[in-house]
């Protein structure tokens, strides 16, 4: 009866017009800056700041957070057609959502993504609302130990369940942790791997690497075999998804809206690596009798992580408004919106601004709809874009991919990088390489860094702070468990049948 009266309170807030129309300019805002490759919700929100400085709080946090759940429904669209991950969370739904497009159904991939968003958007939202506190103090007792045996077996996952041989999993995880690593040690201050290249000592951008694996190397793939690319734009089949779609993507729906609604809450973990997550389990899941194999066009591929993703966008609220603790580079930012208007994020926030955080909540049901409305009209014309011929589409992609890593810092190096780093892609892709591996070793490679420096630091040095804690001796154990089952020669005969690379 409390949550009625608390939801009815947020609801009363969020249904003014001037909320109304700031979660909408929100939606809007993030839908174009995940679209356009390059931006993401971090430099938006962090340019949009000082703006906020005039509205009252509740409508500029209103703005923030449709912006950054906006930005998961648009960074789908250009990794589905064109096989450029819009943002960063966004990088797993390329694998199955552009070779969608590239068999005609890239209408069902992109309503895949924006039914599958929708669902878990609000079932997010519903997880916020009713089980913020509770979930918080599971939060609370993942210290550092905990993280990185949980990242630990994170990355040993993404090793069993990637396709192909173990040893070429093991070797892009491997070289995700060795970038991960490029740029200066914040701890010493000393730098590693930079090769006495100035522009290296702040490390190699995500986006940069990304892009350049993911989309720079495709667009070279395209142009090698120009003929198929032709034919592909030919071929456009329905636009919405069938029923047997519908049959295979509502357990995958299910499952990522668990999975990110629970990874979500856990600082480093939110809607990137909900997405990956997502993806594994699913790849692990037998596939149905005449059901496409993952990595060709799967749509439980798409489904899942996009629903993890938008999922764990919405509960890594959680933390920040319950805790005050920022479980990702965007909860930093709405911090600071926060004490901008003198605002204190933590447990206090739910008792002496009722107003904002339930409206806040409301306003996120609210900006879902808004998003499911806005995107699924705009299919047809967002697949009307693999008509255009790809002797025109290509440059255009090249340009904007351009000026979307020069706008990060301003510097040409970036897009140098961006070229090498294509060229570095097409060549994994030639040798049957696997790209999500390394894409999760980069991602998790300072997390890792950070969780195991600051474990050590707190036990004095002992090593045994990883076995005797008990969570992190569980993730650990799982882990040796995973290992021990997938070394085993039937096990791993089974899983190179299951895995037959092209």
């Amino acid at each position: 009866m409390e949550l009625l009266e608390h939801l009815a309170l947020g609801f009363s807030v969020a249904f003014s017009m001037e909320n109304l129309l700031y979660a909408l300019l929100g939606c809007l805002l993030g839908t174009l800056i995940g679209v356009l490759p390059g931006i993401g919700p971090v430099p938006t929100i962090a340019m949009l700041l000082p703006a906020t400085y005039g509205l009252p709080p509740t409508a500029a946090l209103i703005m923030l957070a449709g912006i950054y759940y906006g930005a998961q429904y648009g960074g789908s669209t250009t990794a589905i057609l064109v096989n450029l991950p819009g943002e960063s969370s966004s990088v797993v739904t390329v694998i199955d959502g552009y070779q969608m497009a590239r068999r005609g159904r890239a209408g069902p991939a992109l309503s895949a993504a924006a039914i599958g968003s929708f669902f878990a958007g609000c079932a997010g939202v519903l997880v916020l609302a009713g089980f913020a506190k509770p979930l918080a103090e599971v939060a609370l007792k993942f210290g550092s130990a905990e993280y990185f045996s949980l990242m630990v077996l994170g990355l040993v996952g993404a090793v069993v369940l990637a396709s192909g041989a173990l040893l070429k999993a093991v070797g892009m995880v491997a070289l995700g942790l060795l970038l991960s690593l490029v740029g200066t040690d914040v701890h010493s201050g000393t730098l590693r791997y930079t090769f006495e290249v100035p522009e290296l000592s702040d490390g190699i951008s995500f986006i940069v690497i990304a892009m350049g694996i993911f989309g720079y190397a495709e667009i070279i793939k395209n142009l090698s075999h120009a003929e198929q690319r032709e034919a592909m734009a030919g071929r456009i089949e329905h636009l919405y998804p069938t029923r047997e779609d519908f049959r295979q993507m509502v357990p995958a729906m299910l499952r990522g809206t668990a999975l990110g609604a629970a990874l979500g809450i856990l600082p480093g973990g939110g809607a990137m690596l909900s997405a990956f997550a997502a993806y594994t389990i699913e790849k692990k899941t037998r596939l149905a009798p005449g059901e496409v194999p993952f990595g060709e066009g799967n749509i439980r591929g798409v489904t899942a992580p996009e629903s993890a993703n938008n999922a764990g966008s919405q509960t890594s609220f959680i933390p920040l408004l319950i805790l005050g603790i920022p479980p990702n580079a965007v909860m930093a930012l709405m911090v600071g919106a926060m004490t901008i208007h003198n605002i204190q994020p933590g447990p206090q926030v739910m008792s002496s601004n009722p107003d904002l955080f339930w409206g806040l909540v409301a306003s996120m049901w609210i900006g879902n709809l808004m998003l499911i409305v806005l995107n699924l009209p705009l299919i047809g014309i967002w697949v009307r874009m693999l008509r255009v011929p790809y002797r025109w589409l290509f440059p255009a992609i090249v340009l904007f991919c351009a000026i979307g890593v020069y706008s990060l810092n301003n510097n040409t190096w970036d897009v140098w990088m961006l070229g090498w780093f294509g060229l570095i892609g097409y060549v994994f892709v030639k040798l049957g390489m696997e790209l999500a591996p390394l894409i999760l070793g980069l991602i998790l490679g300072q997390m890792m860094e950070d969780h195991l420096r600051r474990a050590l630091l707190l036990s004095r040095g002992d090593w045994s702070v990883f076995v005797t804690r008990p969570i992190s001796a569980a993730l650990l154990a799982c882990t040796a468990a995973l290992l021990a089952v997938v070394l085993l020669p039937v096990i791993r005969k089974k899983r190179e049948e299951a895995f037959v690379e092209d």
